[in-house]
Formats: C-alpha cells, sequence, structure tokens
C-alpha cells in the first residue's frame, strides 16, 4: 500500500521574557488507506485440524488481511465475505472443505502440494504456508486437482479399505501357515485351502499346545472375519 504524508503550515511561537523560544512544531500524518476485505480477490487457506490460517490478497497479490481461525469458525468466516477464489492444498479433508466453502459462493482451486512449495519463502509454518498457497494459486499457469463429490470419496474408501483388507489377509494366512509349519502341519499354497489349516487349529486332535493353539484361533476368527461369504477380495473363494 501507498501511505502520502501532508506537512501542515509550521507554526512558530513568540518569545518568552526570559529569552527562551518556543520550539517549531511540525505535525506529520499519514493518509494510508487500510485495504478493504472486498477487494480480496484470492485467499490462500492452511488446513489443519483446530486451527487453519487465512491469507488474503488482492488482484495484484497485495497483503489484505492474515487471519487465524479455529475450525468452528471456518465456514462461518467464508460465509459473510464476498465471493472470491479459495485456495487450498489437495491433501486431507481439502475436498470436504471445498464441497462447503464452495457452497457458500466462492470458487474453490485444490493446488498439489508439490506445487505449492516452491512459494515458500522462508521457514515453514502455517503463516508462509497460507501465503505460499495464495501466491500459487495466482498463477495463471498453475495446475488444479479437481474437487471430489462425495461419491466419489465414497469410491476411493471402499478401493483402499479392500486393498487394506487383502494385505491383511494374506498376512494371517501366511502367519497360519509358517506357525503350523512348526509343528508339521502343510497344506498347498492359495486361499482356497484356507479352510484345511483353519480346521487343523480347531481340531483337538491336531496335537497342538494349548498355548499356542489360543494364539492361532485368534488369526482363524480375524479370517472369517475378513472372508465373509459375498467378500472374496482376492478374487478367490475360500
Amino acid at each position: 500500500m501507498t501511505s502520502a504524508y501532508q506537512t501542515p503550515p509550521m507554526v512558530q511561537g513568540g518569545r518568552l521574557p526570559d529569552g527562551l523560544g518556543v520550539p517549531e512544531w511540525w505535525v506529520l500524518f499519514t493518509t494510508e488507506r487500510e485495504a478493504s476485505v472486498s477487494e480480496v480477490s484470492t485467499i490462500g487457506l492452511d488446513l489443519a485440524k483446530r486451527v487453519f490460517q487465512a491469507h488474503g490478497a488482492d488482484a495484484s497479490g497485495k497483503v489484505v488481511f492474515r487471519k487465524r481461525l479455529r475450525r468452528e469458525q471456518v465456514l462461518a468466516f467464508f460465509a459473510g465475505r464476498p465471493a472470491c477464489v479459495v485456495a487450498m492444498e489437495a491433501c486431507s479433508s481439502a475436498h470436504y472443505w471445498a464441497r462447503e466453502i464452495g457452497e457458500l459462493g466462492h470458487t474453490v482451486r485444490l493446488i498439489p502440494p508439490a506445487y505449492v512449495k516452491p512459494f515458500v519463502k522462508r521457514q515453514k509454518n502455517d503463516t508462509t504456508d497460507a501465503e505460499a498457497i495464495c501466491e500459487a494459486a495466482q498463477r495463471p499457469t498453475m495446475r488444479f486437482v479437481a474437487v471430489k463429490s462425495e461419491a466419489a470419496q465414497a469410491n476411493a474408501v471402499v478401493f483402499r479399505a479392500r486393498d487394506l483388507l487383502v494385505r491383511q489377509r494374506t498376512q494371517a494366512i501366511n502367519a497360519l501357515r509358517g506357525h503350523l509349519g512348526e509343528y508339521g502341519v502343510v497344506v498347498a499354497k492359495g486361499p482356497s485351502h484356507v479352510a484345511q489349516l483353519i480346521a487343523r487349529v480347531e481340531d483337538p486332535a491336531a496335537g497342538l499346545p494349548a498355548a499356542a493353539q489360543t494364539v492361532l484361533r485368534v488369526l482363524t476368527a480375524s479370517l472369517r472375519l475378513m472372508s465373509p461369504p459375498d467378500f472374496s477380495p482376492d478374487g478367490v473363494e475360500p
């Protein structure tokens, strides 16, 4: 922001009887104008679990405000602002906030974190991150991430949960096979033969030590939970 200084006419005092002079006074005042919030064209929002950081800038990139927001204050803050571009890093919970803020009339832009990093000018903290997000969003050649709908995120949850169950199921099968191998119990490989492993664990005549049998039954119970009749994570019925 520019500031202007105006100098009024100099005021001179008279001479006192003791010969002391009244000093000359120069009154300086500034006409610096505070930027209006309505001038904000882009807001960079650094997401967090509890305390968010907002950085507002006008169309020329000049800073208009910096503000810390608690989680419960975020939506109320943007609800009271004129429509503008709100930029965030495409990270955890970003799509949720993008949908919520977008419903308030703002244009939301999600930026990959790797594209924001070059704009961080000094040590990394919430304030500099919000400023970097804002500056990156104002670049004409910046690439953005599309905001996902709730349905699209639900599909991603299903895929990731399925992938996790596949890995956990495989780990449980391998552990069960390895432990039973220590007692001479060997069956063919593949999920289709898991039932044989479970049967040997639950067979009282298998000759397994009681302590080992108790722990192995925990693995067999987890396998049953991860392999319901209508769910076969690796495409092979157990």
